[in-house]
């Protein structure tokens, strides 16, 4: 670095060149990169140097040294930066993970706009859209939160509400956006998606193509052990108790590992390989994983031959009447689905979701969903999920009447659906990692339950 300076520095060191002409040769060579780069990222150096004569030494000493450090501090940052910068991209490449720039979005864009950083697959939009019925009904002019009763637009801003919509007796009832986003804003589904996988395995097991029974190995046979992996079924996956030990950590500090490593990496069908321990043997309990539903997906794709998101548009989003397109977000390119979230689509769409599962399955006059798998999902299976009830992808949260029951996503997502009071709540939200689930359900029940 010393030996290739810019002119003006060379300039301002003229008078050194007595010092420079006596260094020992090897001072006077390039030093090696490795060396280089252990500079850079210390900071600048100052080498010693032994003055021939007095006056050398004053002249030396009288120099003001603080520009020439400058200097070399400007030239070997960006030496520095760029080694960082290449040696990231080459990571990123080794990892099969998206390149250093996406990271970096990923960091700085709200959860609820990161599926616009992946690549997608279309789903278009009904042929026959349904759009919602509008009777305008005031909410309850406060909601229980955190034992005290707060105004509903309070609750909605303290939890970094994007969008909120009520629906009783299949009416759209309250519509609230932040500022921002509207109604054909398409907004991130995160988990939520594992409740639409739901309503497909639903329709492939009532028609033929799956069972609840079927080996996750006897459909995907790469995926084949030898040990007690194999003895996991499509039932394991749709009630979290498979035991497959991937653990959900959504922490951007640890990107490399969990859920988080699934959702970065650009092979889904290899994670998939690669993560075949055990936490504990099928079917024994349950215990929330992203990789259940992410191996449901890929069985749903095998089995039936097409990819999600074209099951997805042509069994459920043109037959329930869906007012625009959305997108699920893949892999990589042309690549597979994640399975276990990320729809991205409009909050209306995602309220005549909810009015579906409501209707026992039914929409514009057609019988979408099977009746029987709607009353599957609405009982509790037989373990508990991190303490909360569940059933084949959908939260029982404990509380309320007892026959409630929701999608639900990271960062604030929910599909919250109350059968007794014919009411469909959808919450789409950017607030913190699981953040006052419980206290949420309290004040969407309070809503419900108000009218």
């Amino acid at each position: 670095m010393s030996d290739h300076r810019p002119a003006a520095e060379a300039a301002d060191e003229a008078d050194e060149a007595v010092d420079t002409d006596q260094k020992a040769p090897q001072d006077s060579s390039p030093e090696p990169a490795a060396s280089s780069r252990s500079a850079s990222a210390a900071g600048p150096t100052t080498r010693a140097v032994e003055p021939t004569d007095r006056t050398v030494a004053d002249s030396r000493s009288a120099r003001p040294r603080t520009r020439r450090v400058l200097r070399r501090t400007l030239i070997a940052l960006p030496v520095a930066l760029g080694v960082l910068v290449a040696g990231s991209y080459t990571a990123t490449a080794l990892l099969d993970i998206p390149s250093p720039p996406t990271l970096v979005q990923l960091l700085t864009t709200e959860p609820s706009r990161q599926g616009d950083l992946f690549a997608t697959r279309t789903i278009p939009a009904s042929a026959t859209p349904a759009p919602l019925p509008v009777h305008d009904v005031s909410l309850p002019a406060t909601v229980p939160w955190k034992g005290e009763r707060v105004p509903v637009e309070q609750f909605l801003t303290t939890t970094h509400t994007n969008a909120f919509l009520v629906l009783r007796n299949g009416r759209l009832t309250h519509e609230w956006y932040r500022n921002g986003v509207s109604p054909t804003t398409r907004l991130s589904s995160w988990s939520a998606a594992k409740s639409v996988v739901s309503l497909l395995a639903g329709q492939a097991i009532e028609q033929g193509r799956l069972r609840e029974d079927d080996r996750l190995v006897d459909i995907l046979p790469q995926l084949k052990t030898g040990g007690a992996y194999d003895a996991i079924t499509v039932r394991d996956l749709l009630d979290m108790t498979s035991g497959v030990d991937v653990p959900e950590n959504y922490n951007e500090y640890y990107p490399l590992t969990g859920t988080a490593r699934m959702y970065l990496t650009r092979d889904l069908p290899a994670f998939a390989q690669d993560h075949r321990e055990l936490q504990f043997p099928p079917g024994s309990q349950g215990a929330y994983r992203s990789i259940d539903t992410e191996l449901l997906g890929q069985v749903l794709a095998k089995a039936q031959g097409r990819p999600l998101a074209d099951l997805l548009a042509d069994n459920i989003w043109a037959p329930m009447g869906a007012q625009d397109s959305a997108t699920w977000n893949l892999d990589h390119d042309n690549g597979h689905e994640k399975a276990y979230c990320c729809i991205n689509a409009t909050p209306r769409d995602y309220a005549k979701l909810g009015q579906l599962v409501l209707n026992n399955g039914r929409a514009q006059d057609k019988q979408i969903i099977p009746p029987a798998w709607i009353k599957r999902i609405a009982t509790p299976a037989p373990h508990k999920v991190d303490g909360w009830g569940y059933s084949a992808q959908w939260w029982h949260p404990p509380g309320g009447n007892g026959k409630d029951y929701s999608a639900l996503g990271v960062y604030g997502q929910y599909i919250y659906v109350d059968p007794v009071s014919k009411t469909v709540v959808v919450k789409l939200s950017d607030y913190g990692d699981q953040q006052d689930e419980q206290e949420t359900f309290d004040a969407l029940r309070a809503i419900a339950q108000s009218g």
